[in-house]
């Protein structure tokens, strides 16, 4: 099975910039790199902050280079989205109960979509509904293998300007994760860094943005904006194991 995992592609206006680069311009390149190397993905995640400004223009945007990929492709939601413009656009990224999260069986497991957007807000949440939701859907898996994509990481990296915005009271997620038993890896994006470790016994992966990231900084208790490679990950997974690749694609 393989997937792969993309974060924040932070979308302006057309025309527009995001710290003078050209969020539509890294999309598009991000996503010819997979759909050159990567045809055979069985699932295409892009793990939230899809839009900087959350307008709907930006989802348009969005729309017509989805449209125009033959690659199965799921849009999650991070701080910067607006959930109703999205869901406009979008309205088959959209589960029953109004949140943009998904289940979906594959091969080698399910894979599971959170929406951790707390309207307004830079730190993530999981409401009741939500977290009924997933309690369903992991007791659905119960027995086959859970790959969880969330927006907002699930617990500290140590990076103080970072951490503080982060998902807030994470205990009633990593309850209902190890109950399952068989969460094999928590994928992740909004730090704009790679970082890799585990949480609470479970491996994760939190992805750099296609745009621009932020400094390695374990002292300051603010941001500053840098601008490494952009880069996407290559999930490949069996029943015996789990690799993620890393890689920098041309932009």
């Amino acid at each position: 099975m393989k997937l792969i995992h993309i974060s924040d592609f932070h979308l302006v206006p057309s025309g527009g910039t995001l710290l003078g680069l050209d969020p539509a311009a890294r999309m598009d390149a991000c996503l010819a790199d997979v759909e050159a190397h990567h045809s055979d993905a069985d699932l295409v995640v892009v793990s939230g902050d899809l839009s900087e400004t959350g307008g709907e223009d930006t989802y348009r945007i969005l729309e017509e280079r989805v449209s125009r990929s033959k690659l199965p492709i799921r849009l999650m939601l991070g701080n910067h989205d607006i959930r109703e413009n999205f869901a406009t656009v979008f309205p088959g990224q959209m589960a029953k109960n109004g949140f943009a999260q998904a289940a979906i069986d594959l091969p080698e497991g399910r894979v599971i979509t959170l929406d951790t957007l707390d309207d307004g807000k830079v730190t993530g949440r999981l409401c009741d509904k939500r977290l009924a939701w997933l309690k369903e859907k992991l007791e659905e898996a119960k027995g086959r293998p859970v790959y969880l994509f969330m927006h907002h990481p699930a617990d500290k990296v140590h990076l103080p300007a970072l951490d503080v915005f982060g998902l807030l009271d994470p205990e009633p997620l990593f309850a209902l994760l190890k109950a399952h038993g068989d969460v094999r890896h928590i994928f992740a994006g909004h730090l704009h860094r790679l970082v890799t470790g585990n949480w609470q016994g479970i491996p994760f992966t939190i992805l750099r943005s296609t745009n621009h990231q932020t400094a390695l900084d374990f002292v300051s208790p603010t941001t500053t904006n840098c601008f490494e490679p952009p880069m996407y990950s290559i999930i490949l997974a069996d029943r015996g194991s789990l690799i993620v690749h890393i890689h920098q694609f041309a932009h």
